[in-house]
This record gives structure tokens, sequence and C-alpha cells, in this order.
């Protein structure tokens, strides 16, 4: 059985004195990018950053909740897209919390899937008050804000 790689980083202590926002999942590939994306992110929120789709389908389908899951499109292991498709058949609802992160590099399979399905996505490289806007918003809708 293939080991998966996950790194944890909870937010016990920041800046701020008050709770966590909520939960964040981090599901990318490159490591510079996931690391990145856990330092902006964990002085609000309590962050987990899983190396791929495998590690986050094992995580998700394992019982961890959490209010946004930050996905990369293409991964070599499990895509975002099929990620979203074993969410919604294990464990429904999960595939909604998803926030797209992509490089643009689409395939007409990644093409057609973004069109269908109602999740928000940005585009790498990042703008970062969009994406901080989108995480507020996935939050508040799951009533955490």
């Amino acid at each position: 059985m293939r080991e998966a790689s996950i790194v944890v980083k909870g937010r016990l202590q920041g800046p701020k004195s008050a709770l966590p926002l909520g939960r964040v999942l981090i599901v990318e590939d490159e490591q510079a990018i996931a690391q990145g994306l856990r330092l902006l992110l964990e002085d609000e929120y309590d962050v987990m950053v899983a190396s791929g789709g495998r590690a986050a389908l094992d995580l998700l389908c394992g019982g961890e909740q959490f209010d946004v899951v930050l996905c990369d499109l293409m991964m070599p292991d499990v895509s975002g897209i099929e990620l979203y498709a074993e969410l919604k058949a294990r464990v429904p609802g999960t595939e909604e919390r998803l926030l797209f992160m992509t490089g643009g590099a689409f395939t007409p399979e990644a093409e057609a899937f973004l069109e269908r399905v109602p999740n928000p996505r940005v585009e790498k490289p990042f703008d970062l008050e969009r994406m901080e806007r989108l995480i507020r918003s996935v939050v508040r809708q799951r009533g955490n804000a």
C-alpha cells in the first residue's frame, strides 16, 4: 500500500488571539505552492496540507472535516476531477467544498468539467485577495464565520 504524504499544521497561536475562522485543506502536489498557501492562511484558519489527490481522498473519506478544500485541478496521482467524483460518490456534499486551483493548461475534459460544476476556481498565479474572498465566502456558507 502506498503511503500518503501529509503535512499537518494546526493554528495553536498566532498574532491574533481569536479562534480560527474554519478548517482549510490544501491539496497541491507542488510543495512550494502548498507551503506558500499554508503560510498565507494559517493566521486565520486551521490549515492542513495533502500532497496530492490520493492523500486528500484518504483524509476526506476517513472522516476529516474541512470547511474549504483548495484543490489543484491537475495532479499526477488523483486529479481534482477524480477527487470530485470520488467524494460525490463516497461522501456526498463534501465535493461542494472544493475550490479549484488551475494553471490554465486545460484538457478538453478539464474544460468541460469546470463548465459543468458550480465550484469556484482561481487561476495560477493567484490573485490572493480574490482567493481570500472565495475562502471566506465558502466558510460563511458553512456557517463558521
